[in-house]
């Protein structure tokens, strides 16, 4: 009995060592985590709070919800939340097309499989300043690379006026985000591709099943968690639109094209005013917050089912 007690106290003194020593090694990067991401994060909700202008820096104070009350009753913050709203939908949608075309195409390439598969993922590794100012160049009303097609070839006498109209601008805006990111939504699709047997596709084919019937009744209900995944991600990344916002059209023509963090980016750092801009992040990352639960919720019900 003695002996038994013995051995449990030296297992329970080993199994408390092993948890310091698996403590001690995630210290520092738990420690980096909260000092780079959780510090900012309160620090930020902290300042929505206040009167924190630069330009009058003597005159920081507390005023509540003040901040949030302003934003709300401008009709810009709603005009921005629904072009948020929109470049969100139109990128996702914009983005499963064409992520599903670069996915077959390189699960089905045969020959020069490594080439195909570069160049779909070229875009990607592309920063996204780039793209934008790339796209930028393209559709430009006086010297773009669009109206020179179209005036060389006489489709059309003066071009077309994309970046000068709410509709164009939203548009080519949504273009450039999909050119940059349907390289990952076609990797994480390929992906998915790669786990479905080949034998399903042989059996709908025996029983007479055309290729549009195998997509939507054996492709997509196989492919439907990670679609949710990349929704995700995509949504998420969506919503955080910066760098292709303010190369491409800088939230014009008329706010058409502004979004929640390129207008938070105004408020901080073109108005100086650190509450309103503080108060408009936090909204976002609470936009976030929701529509990430609401995705896992839709995603834990589908495996459930599953």
């Amino acid at each position: 009995m003695e002996n038994a007690l013995k051995v449990k106290k030296k297992r329970l003194s080993r199994e408390a060592r092993d948890n310091i020593t698996g403590y001690g090694l995630i210290a520092p990067a738990l420690v980096a985590l909260i000092v780079i991401g959780v510090v900012p994060i309160l620090i930020t909700v902290s300042y929505s709070f206040q009167y924190y202008v630069l330009t009058d820096p003597l005159n920081q104070h507390f005023v509540g919800l003040e901040n949030y009350i302003t934003l709300f009753k401008n009709p810009l913050f709603w005009r921005i939340l629904g072009n948020t709203m929109l470049f969100a939908v139109l990128s996702m949608l914009f983005q499963l097309v064409l992520g599903f075309a670069g996915a077959i195409l390189m699960s089905k390439a045969m020959k020069a499989t490594g080439l195909v598969r570069t160049a779909v993922l070229i875009p990607w590794a592309i920063p996204g300043i780039i793209i934008a100012y790339t796209f930028s160049y393209m559709f430009n009303d006086q010297m773009g690379v669009l109206n020179s097609i179209l005036i060389a070839s006489g489709v059309s006498e003066t071009g077309v006026s994309m970046l000068t109209s709410s509709a164009g601008a939203m548009l080519v805006v949504v273009l450039a985000d999909t050119w940059k990111q349907f390289p990952y939504v076609a990797l994480m699709l390929m992906a998915g591709l790669q786990t479905i047997p080949e034998e399903y596709y042989e059996a709908a084919s025996i029983d007479g099943a055309t290729k549009v019937q195998q997509f939507f009744r054996i492709t997509l209900p196989n492919l439907k968690g990670i679609i949710l995944i990349v929704l995700l991600f995509r949504t998420m990344g969506a919503i955080r639109i910066f760098d292709i916002i303010f190369g491409i059209t800088g939230g014009g023509p008329a706010n058409s094209t502004s979004t929640l963090l390129y207008q938070a980016y105004k408020y901080l750092f073109g108005d100086m005013n650190f509450g309103l801009g503080s108060a408009l992040s936090t909204i976002i990352t609470i936009l976030i917050l929701i529509i990430s639960i609401i995705y896992m919720k839709v995603l834990k019900t589908d495996e459930g089912r599953g």
